[in-house]
């Protein structure tokens, strides 16, 4: 599996089949509720490719303020799940980050994937509220480096 992090269209395209793959068909959420004024062309994605080069899993990259970061529509392809691809898109979405100067990372986060962001160092920062629909709970991290575990 290779990750790769960027804006170009081919990169978008993969994002974008992942996301209404798992958003839209599986899951039910409306077209334009999963697909919204935040996917411009230059937004940057994270895409897991595997060996044959086919998308696997992906992460959106956004910008709350001139610190903070927002990781957002993590989704791994039926196929690929078990195989600890979103937690490799969310360190490769906080490496980026980092290079990026940013020092906080906020995610908004389904009640249902609360416990892998908090495997992944994040914690809740929220009372829990509705998304598309969806209980959620906004869950943060450092993203500075201090020599000790991030918590």
């Amino acid at each position: 599996m290779k990750i790769h992090i960027g804006s170009e269209p081919w990169n978008h395209a993969a994002a974008l089949y992942i996301r209404m793959s798992v958003f839209v068909l599986e899951r039910g959420i409306a077209l334009a509720d999963e697909f919204d004024d935040q996917d411009g062309a230059d937004r940057v994605y994270a895409v897991c490719y595997d060996v044959n080069g086919q998308p696997a899993a992906t992460g959106r990259f956004q910008t709350i303020d001139s610190t903070t970061m927002r990781p957002g529509r993590i989704a791994t392809l039926k196929q690929y799940r078990g195989h600890h691809l979103g937690a490799q898109i969310i360190a490769g979405l906080e490496n980026y980050g980092r290079q990026h100067g940013y020092t906080q990372s906020l995610i908004h986060s389904e009640l249902t994937a609360q416990g892998f962001y908090e495997r992944q160092g994040y914690h809740v920062v929220s009372d829990v509220y509705t998304e598309d629909g969806v209980p959620c709970v906004n869950v943060a991290k450092s993203l500075v480096e201090t020599g000790a575990d991030q918590s």
